[in-house]
Parts: structure tokens; sequence; C-alpha cells
């Protein structure tokens, strides 16, 4: 499986940082709002002595919840169709496990999440960008990649 492109853009971003440039982590999912007070504040008073780790599918309340939601829009599940995960990586992980074939082909347009490639291949899927890694070849970047605004 390939690195991770994320960890090697942290030391670019965390120099850029020190020469005072402000930084926006798309790439880690960590917000920059500020965190509900609602949700600080139940941080604050809880009264657990031990605070375990969830199901792995995920409570099964939460799942019965979304069945409802989903149901609004005509999609048809039922709880045990849903797998709650701790992040978007994992589901996207989970999804190209569950999905691809070795030697399956992708086709992942850019910009792009970093590490989808590096799912593809443990999926079992082939490189998106081609054995040459000349991602121009597979999918031509839009005219409004290098342009500046």
């Amino acid at each position: 499986m390939p690195a991770s492109p994320i960890r090697k853009l942290a030391p670019l971003a965390d120099a850029a940082k020190q020469r005072g440039v402000h930084v926006y982590h798309l790439n880690i999912g960590q917000p920059d709002l500020p965190t509900p007070q609602a949700a600080l504040d139940a941080i604050r008073t809880i009264d657990r002595s031990v605070l375990e780790y969830s199901p792995s599918q995920g409570y099964r309340s939460y799942r019965e919840k979304l069945v409802g939601y989903y149901k609004k829009y005509d999609i048809n599940l039922v709880a045990d169709d849903i797998i709650i995960t701790t992040g978007g990586s994992e589901a996207v992980l989970f999804a190209f496990l569950s999905c691809l074939n070795p030697g399956d082909e992708i086709i992942v347009p850019e910009p792009a999440y970093a590490n989808y490639m590096a799912f593809c291949h443990f999926g079992g899927g082939g490189d998106p960008y081609g054995d040459d890694n000349d991602r121009r070849k597979v999918f031509p970047y839009p005219k409004w990649r290098n342009s500046r605004s």
C-alpha cells in the first residue's frame, strides 16, 4: 500500500504555519468551526467513570433512527444494513473493501482525498492513475485546476 500523501504534506503545512501562513487543513477532516456549547457542557458534566468503546457496528438506537431518516427519501433499510463508522476514511475503506475485486479499476477525479489511492490498493484495485502514475493520462486536469482567481 502506498504511503499516505497526507503524512508528506504535514511537515510542509507546519513549515508554512511557522512562516505565519494560515493553513486550512482540508485533508484531515479537522473542523475549523467552534464545537457547539451544548456538546462541551455535556462533556464537562458527564457522570460516568468509564467511557467505553461503542459497539463496532454503532448503537442500534442510532441505526434505527437512520432507518427512519432514509425512509423519508424512499430508501428502505433495516438497522442491520447500516454500519456506523468513526470517520469518513473508515467508511470509504469499508466501501472499497466491499465493492472492489482484485485488479478492478476505479477513476478518481481530482482534486480528491489523497488516501483514496491507498484504499483502492488495500481493497485489491489497481492504481487509479495507471502504473506510471501519470495522472493526466487517465483523468485530465480541468482547465480551472491551474488557474488562480
